[in-house]
């Protein structure tokens, strides 16, 4: 069963660029459709960004398209998701998920998830 890391998250200015990291163990993230989902205080659970097993497909929200993007390098078993001009509205908290399912944006078919990281942006 894969084990999920997040870090990367932080403080930091309306306009700035962070970088999150998810390190898997136990498992290979090459076997499965990774995604970025984030919870805002008082909102529910949303998607961010996925990335399909093979091929390096993605998707992402509406709201971050073009912001931000997603990533793995198989080598370090580890995901990454690259955010750059940052909002107010972007302050959350981050989670990683995976799934050994077929590519999805649905978080209810996400097996896997990461203890969440803290994104503050202030403006």
């Amino acid at each position: 069963q894969v084990q999920l890391v997040e870090s990367g998250g932080g403080l930091v200015q309306a306009g700035g660029s962070l970088r999150l990291s998810c390190a898997a163990s136990d498992g290979t993230i090459s076997s499965y459709v990774m995604a970025w989902f984030r919870q805002a205080p008082g909102k529910e659970r949303e998607f961010v960004a996925a990335l399909t097993r093979i091929g390096g497909g993605t998707g992402y929200a509406d709201s971050v398209k073009g912001r931000f993007t997603i990533s793995r390098d198989n080598a370090k078993n580890t995901v990454y998701l690259q955010m750059n001009s940052l909002k107010p509205d972007d302050t959350a908290v981050y989670y990683c998920a995976a799934t050994g399912k077929y590519y999805t944006e649905n978080l209810n078919y996400y097996d896997h998830w990461g203890q969440g990281t803290q994104v503050t942006v202030s403006s």
